[in-house]
């Protein structure tokens, strides 16, 4: 099937914006894009869409979510979760987050292997929902960031942790991830906001313990990410030879330097923060919690500024399903992003190309380009004077999935 749209703003995500151009898909690939009138249009084209005065982004990509989750902030209502039923729900949210606009996400720990079945039910046709990355459960130590014996009760998994201590420990959990179909391995390199009895500064797993886990990762040529805080744990992941550092609460000036030369990626998912300080105890979150979050909230935005201004990669990220932090709602994160410092193509860039390098899918997502998957997102208005419009749900009125219509708000098309 050909389809076309024409005369739109396309933000190609490569860095290039073509004020008015055309972009030809040809079943689930582009096959031209360009300014209107330098790009040939197939006769006999089966959907033509006029978009003048749209925008046409490529899909966009959150790095960091839990699909799993509610975004519920009672932790004794989400602890009383049966693992089917949060099944059920990741189906749902899988839904949401496509229909926002966001066709690749990256999972960062799931109980029971849903994350692993719900990627295999797209896959299949099953549901709709976003290309996945899967993690499996994620490890972390005894007493650290997960522990279901650190404010959990021990019959939990929440957020699908895996309790290691060791490094052959780390090693078999590892593995076992990778055996169950894990696309990456998440780690947990420091203490957290959420989980109480720790610190956002503790150190969790050892650099030995991630380092063994990352070798048995990099082993069948799979990432690893890692959720890291504190100075001491981002540093042990990096040496460790982490992928991604997921949070960044207190970056240093020496960190900054091994980031950028070992090409460590940064995923802020600042929104995480902005809810948990936003709603207080008043929106039900634990107090420690705020307490945490308000006190390292300063320190992430200066971190996220420095590592912006040093030129670190940066991909975006939400970790939706943390208090208040809704799937569907993932593009409140560019946002974010643009109030600490980024400019509106910089943030569209972290959701489409950096995103997709972060991913190691560049030569299949992030950019509208001739060979690519057909991922398309149309947007009634102008992301790059004021990103907050693909916030609205009635602003994205198409959404694209290689080449196949995902939602349809009100987009007219004809053939030629």
């Amino acid at each position: 099937m050909i389809t076309v749209f024409r005369g739109g703003r396309i933000f190609v995500g490569n860095g290039e914006v073509i004020p008015r151009g055309d972009l030809v898909l040809e079943d689930e690939k582009i096959l031209a894009v360009g300014p209107q009138g330098q790009v040939q249009l197939p006769s006999g084209a089966e959907q033509v869409y006029d978009v003048s005065g749209k925008t046409i982004l490529p899909g966009l990509i959150d790095a960091h979510i839990h699909i799993t989750g509610s975004g519920n902030p009672d932790r004794w209502e989400r602890i009383k979760e049966l693992v089917p039923h949060m099944a059920i729900r990741a189906a749902v949210n899988a839904r949401r987050t496509l229909e926002a606009g966001f066709t690749t996400i990256r999972d960062a720990g799931a109980p029971g292997r849903v994350d692993i079945a719900l990627k295999q039910a797209i896959n299949e046709g099953l549901v709709p929902g976003p290309r996945m990355l899967v993690s499996g459960r994620g490890l972390s130590i005894t007493g650290g960031h997960g522990d279901s014996a650190n404010g959990w009760p021990p019959e939990v998994e929440f957020k699908g942790r895996y309790v290691v201590d060791g490094v052959d420990a780390a090693r078999r959990a590892a593995r076992e991830q990778l055996r169950d179909g894990a696309d990456q391995i998440k780690l947990h390199a420091t203490g957290g906001v959420m989980s109480e009895g720790d610190l956002p500064t503790a150190r969790g797993l050892t650099l030995e313990e991630m380092r063994a886990a990352i070798e048995e990762a990099n082993n069948v040529g799979k990432k690893s990410m890692t959720h890291a805080q504190g100075s001491t744990g981002i540093k042990n992941a990096i040496l460790a030879g982490i992928n991604s550092i997921e949070h960044g609460f207190y970056l240093t000036d020496e960190i900054i330097e091994l980031m950028l030369k070992r090409d460590v990626f940064f995923v802020p998912t600042l929104a995480a923060m902005h809810h948990i300080v936003t709603r207080g105890t008043e929106g039900k979150i634990p107090a420690y919690a705020v307490a945490k979050a308000r006190e390292a909230q300063e320190a992430h935005t200066a971190s996220f500024r420095r590592a912006l201004a040093a030129g670190v990669k940066i991909a975006m990220g939400t970790d939706a399903a943390t208090p208040f932090n809704y799937h569907g709602n993932n593009a409140l994160e560019l946002e974010l992003m643009v109030q600490a410092g980024m400019s509106p193509r910089q943030a569209l860039l972290a959701a489409t190309k950096m995103g997709a390098e972060l991913l190691g899918l560049s030569d299949k997502i992030g950019a509208l380009e001739p060979g690519k998957l057909a991922d398309v997102v149309v947007v009634d208005g102008d992301p790059l004077e004021d990103v907050k419009v693909v916030q609205k749900k009635e602003a994205i009125l198409l959404v694209m999935k290689e080449g196949r219509v995902a939602v349809n708000r009100g987009l007219s098309s004809g053939g030629r």
